[in-house]
């Protein structure tokens, strides 16, 4: 019997061409998903780039601003860490400090840099801050490592973490113009500026508040004879030389004083404690009228004056009477020839009437 060939009924199956070319399209369905999801994905990350890009800008922008602010201002930030005490600093507290930015610093060192009395007072706050969980200000004086003295202002907070205090952080400011500014406009307000004396205003306030502080034991009030002369003479000039100098020989004079004080053109007030007795006032009155009769050198020219003196023993009078006082034993000095000095009286005879002898 002949061979002859048997095809099975049923589905024809593809032949191996048709089939790879169904494989390749597959595929290419793929890959073309993929890349639309790529895309998809690459398109979303561009759109959220944008605006990170946008803050990072602002941002870098923002830094750029505090730190011109922050060098203007002459302000920078620092951190300690608690317990271990780790320091962190922006550039300006290290040139506050006159470190080189970025060094390591060591705590133990730079709180070398406060005097004593700074030191105290920060160790103190700083002490009470971190046991308060609270914060602190403080104005401090600083002496950096190239010995420059400056003043700074440290505010400072405390960061607790479960109410265990992990750092205190804050600021540091330079106040150093501030402060010799403050300083000025103070000593302007209480100290003569030509003569260099607490002023009227300082001498009225000390006078005035005699129950608040140490009690006073006499006021002597001193004027110059013979300085309108010398003023009318040889000028304003030479006058305020010559008031200079008789300023600095009756504060020489008065080294146990409470005030030495100029309280007018050339009228003088001394406030005295109340441990020296009678007669130590009396002595000193004697040594400083001496000392004024004494030539003044100024400028080339040897000028003479002349002190006379009032003196008032405080007691149960005001101070305001005090002063009135010492003027009506000034006066009397005056009217008994000058360079010389009175001490005040009451009249015990007749209550409100006073005397000077």
């Amino acid at each position: 019997m002949a061979d002859t060939s048997y095809t099975p009924q049923g589905t024809v199956r593809p032949n191996a061409s048709a089939r790879g070319r169904g494989d390749e399209q597959g595929s290419a369905d793929g890959r073309h998903r993929e890349a639309a999801t790529i895309a998809g994905l690459e398109a979303e990350l561009a759109a959220q780039a944008a605006p990170i890009a946008r803050q990072d800008v602002s941002l870098a922008h923002s830094r750029k601003i505090f730190d011109r602010a922050s060098a203007a201002a002459r302000i920078g930030v620092w951190e300690c860490s608690l317990p271990d005490e780790r320091l962190s600093w922006t550039d300006v507290v290290y040139d506050l400090f006159d470190l080189p930015r970025g060094s390591v610093v060591d705590r133990g060192e730079i709180i070398k840099c406060y005097p004593a009395e700074s030191r105290k007072a920060l160790d103190s706050l700083r002490g009470r801050a971190i046991a308060e969980r609270s914060g602190f200000t403080l104005d401090a004086e600083i002496t950096s490592l190239a010995g420059h003295r400056r003043w700074i202002r440290i505010t400072a907070t405390v960061e607790c973490e479960a109410d265990v205090p992990v750092r205190i952080f804050g600021m540091k400011q330079d106040i150093t113009e501030e402060k010799i500014l403050s300083d000025r406009m103070r000593y302007l307000a209480e100290f003569d500026a030509m003569t260099g004396l607490a002023n009227r205003a300082n001498f009225q306030a000390r006078l005035g508040h005699v129950e608040d502080g140490r009690p006073l034991g006499a006021l002597l009030l001193i004027d110059l004879d013979g300085f309108k002369a010398v003023n009318d003479t040889f000028g304003h000039v030479i006058g305020d030389e010559c008031l200079k100098a008789a300023a600095e020989r009756l504060a020489g004079g008065c080294g146990e004083a409470e005030l030495v004080a100029r309280v007018g053109g050339d009228e003088f007030a001394v406030l005295l404690g109340s441990h020296l007795d009678r007669a130590a006032i009396s002595g000193m009155a004697r040594h400083l009228i001496e000392a004024m009769a004494r030539p003044l050198p100024v400028r080339g020219q040897s000028l003479r004056l002349g002190a006379s003196i009032g003196i008032a023993f405080a007691g149960a009078d005001r101070p305001c009477d005090l002063f009135a006082q010492a003027d009506t034993a000034l006066y009397a000095a005056k009217a008994a020839g000058r360079n010389t000095f009175r001490i005040f009286k009451a009249d015990g005879q007749v209550k409100g009437q006073s005397a000077a002898a």
